[in-house]
């Protein structure tokens, strides 16, 4: 593996430090719906970077619970806003970080997550009804970090994936759909936390993958669209699961993604030249840190989550204990 140009971590950090100060701001009220996303985001950027002591821990709890939805029984993304899947998962994950689940309903989350499940095994986001796999993969994600999957109708919910699979290997939001990058990454990552990788095409799949990937060496979503650094993360965490992560050019992958750095305020963007925000400075740094970047703590592929938590939880499968720079 030869040397990429040096990530900016210092700069990385301060810049995810600074993204609470405005809060007066109109872009900080329009994006109110992503806020507990995006705190998940930066304190999974700051464990990549071995620097999750950089947010407040009280703080960062406080504002977590503050933002419970008492008539749900799971999490609104802001104080205020209803429960919904992916704000649920990003509370329970950050307070996983934080070492604080003991402060979960536990019983009333499960009852929530259990709810969605809509008789054909596809689970909804919230109370209004959309379906998505990545709801699904969003669900199991959840029981599986609250000790609780084995309440899941595995049969059912592995039969909804199977059929959202396509001629290309490849796996779609829903039955029908094309097959999408993020859709693959949470396809495979749900089979995978069920034990259930059988149902995927492996060697077709990581062809299809492989082909992401673009003469500039980043990846794409899907066949002729542009190279996007969160790819970084979808792209490879499948390739990861499949253990085919020398199908692609890491090198060519690794300068990409440090390209897209914004070197005077930090962040990462999803392309050269663009504003960086926090979503893809974490997903930029997920995608290095599968690659075995230097100086980069471990992430796990299938819960995108600091890989010694996810170990300390005796959720790391037999296919995941390979270290990457053994996979083949």
């Amino acid at each position: 593996m030869t040397a990429s140009p040096g990530l900016h971590i210092p700069l990385h950090v301060k810049y995810i430090q600074s993204l609470g100060e405005s809060n007066d701001d109109l872009a900080y009220h329009t994006t109110a719906h992503l806020r507990m996303n995006a705190i998940y985001w930066a304190l999974t950027a700051l464990y990549v970077m071995k620097e999750q002591g950089a947010l407040d821990r009280d703080e960062t709890i406080a504002y977590v619970l503050s933002c419970w939805d008492d008539e749900a029984g799971a999490f609104g993304a802001h104080p205020g806003h209803d429960a919904h899947l992916l704000s649920t998962l990003s509370a329970i994950q950050i307070l996983c970080m934080q070492g604080s689940l003991i402060k979960l309903d536990v019983d009333r989350i499960t009852k929530f997550i259990l709810s969605l499940q809509q008789p054909s095994g596809v689970f909804a986001g919230d109370k209004y009804g959309e379906i998505d796999t990545r709801f699904t993969y969003t669900a199991l994600n959840a029981l599986a970090l609250l000790g609780r999957l084995h309440e899941v109708d595995v049969e059912k919910t592995v039969d909804y994936i199977r059929k959202c699979k396509n001629f290309d290997g490849g796996f779609g939001a829903v039955i029908g759909a094309e097959s999408h990058a993020m859709q693959v990454f949470v396809c495979c990552a749900a089979l995978a936390i069920l034990d259930r990788l059988d149902v995927v095409d492996q060697e077709m799949l990581a062809w299809w993958l492989s082909e992401r990937q673009l003469p500039n060496g980043g990846l794409n979503g899907r066949p002729e669209k542009l190279e996007d650094v969160c790819y970084s993360f979808w792209v490879l965490s499948a390739l990861s699961i499949l253990k085919k992560i020398p199908w692609i050019d890491a090198d060519k992958l690794m300068t990409f993604i440090v390209s897209a750095e914004d070197p005077e305020q930090g962040g990462i963007s999803d392309r050269p030249g663009n504003q960086p925000d926090v979503f893809h400075t974490c997903f930029g740094l997920a995608g290095l840190s599968l690659l075995g970047y230097p100086g980069l703590d471990d992430l796990d592929p299938v819960f995108c989550m600091p890989a010694s938590l996810i170990e300390a939880k005796g959720l790391r499968k037999q296919w995941q204990a390979l270290p990457r720079r053994q996979q083949s």
